[in-house]
């Protein structure tokens, strides 16, 4: 069985992924699980957000690597994530409240089956030794 992603990106978060990497060059997502707009995908310059061994590499959207914070995880392990795009104005630093929009998070339960068949994670740390700019 190929490996289940454990995030995905909607088509129309994708376009906003290229506008804003278009405009900042390459980018990377964090989701903390801070209160209000810290639960939020926030995305980012590369390199702007230090992860490390606290974070959590789940995969890439839109060529963008997506990590979160392992308290916040713990909580999210069992669902794939889905992250989209939605009209609105948050009042986080990421890079798309100026155009008027917000990344969000959809999700859904993995089945039973699908569990052992996961794209592993990585730490932070891990994610940096294999991928220095």
């Amino acid at each position: 069985m190929k490996l289940i992603p454990r995030v995905l990106v909607t088509p129309e978060a994708v376009k906003i992924i290229r506008q804003l990497r278009d405009q900042h060059g390459e980018l990377m997502f964090h989701q903390s699980g801070g209160c209000c707009d810290g639960s939020q995908p926030m995305c980012f310059e590369k390199n702007e957000f230090k992860v490390g061994a606290n974070d959590v590499y789940l995969g890439d959207i839109g060529g963008c690597g997506f990590f979160m914070s392992n308290s916040q995880f713990e909580y999210w392990k069992h669902t794939q994530l889905t992250i989209d795009i939605v009209p609105g104005r948050g009042s986080s630093f990421s890079l798309e409240i100026p155009l008027g929009l917000r990344f969000i998070v959809r999700s859904r339960l993995f089945r039973e089956e699908e569990l052992e068949h996961l794209n592993p994670i990585y730490s932070g740390e891990e994610y940096l030794e294999n991928h220095q700019a």
